[in-house]
């Protein structure tokens, strides 16, 4: 895992379509229990090299039930996102993950990390690569649905504020999905510890 880690963290196959010189961000571990697979970082992360070090994560780490030491616990979360580097800005926020990474490094990664028990799903690019056999649906509808994509996946709507307007009008989210989510969690970090 060390060697793989250190080739992706050294990978510059996009250079030249990236605003900054890459700086491929991800967090993993042999022993990692629960895989995030989200977007890929914004400029804030991309800055600080922490994965989910923004509104985002604090968000997610909420709907988690996880503290900032949990999280970032590799042997709990493997943080793997769809591009490992920030694409830049588009006309309505960030442009969507660079399409080399995750064929190029996911495959490696799920096959160091024998012992993933739940894989969240966050955002649309994580869903249309890993659902291909359920394109036709919406993200609303995969989230929805969450339960027919377990014990594989957990599809998720992207913590960004940007989404807090989806949230309000879909309720059954946080009074549904989000204990669902923390008594996962909690049961898988029990049975690490």
């Amino acid at each position: 895992m060390d060697e793989l880690l250190k080739d992706i963290r050294a990978c510059t196959v996009c250079r030249d379509y990236l605003p900054n010189a890459p700086k491929p961000i991800v967090q993993a571990s042999v022993n990692s229990k629960i895989l995030v697979i989200g977007q890929a970082p914004g400029q804030k992360v991309q800055d600080s090299g922490i994965p989910w070090n923004d509104q985002s994560g604090n968000e997610l780490r909420r709907w988690l039930g996880v503290s900032k030491e949990q999280f970032y616990d590799d042997q709990l979360f493997a943080l793997v996102p769809m591009g490992f580097c920030y694409p830049g800005k588009g006309n309505s926020g960030d442009l969507p993950p660079r399409p080399e990474c995750a064929p190029l490094w996911h495959q490696a990664l799920w096959n160091a990390m024998p012992g993933i028990r739940l894989t969240l799903l966050i955002g649309q690019y994580a869903q249309n690569y890993y659902l291909k056999d359920k394109v036709n649906r919406s993200l609303t509808e995969r989230v929805h649905h969450f339960d027919e994509y377990l014990p594989s996946f957990l599809p998720l709507v992207h913590p960004s504020p940007r989404n807090r307007i989806w949230q309000m009008k879909n309720p059954w989210f946080e009074s549904e999905l989000v204990p669902f989510l923390r008594e996962i969690t909690e049961d898988i970090m029990r049975s690490v510890h």
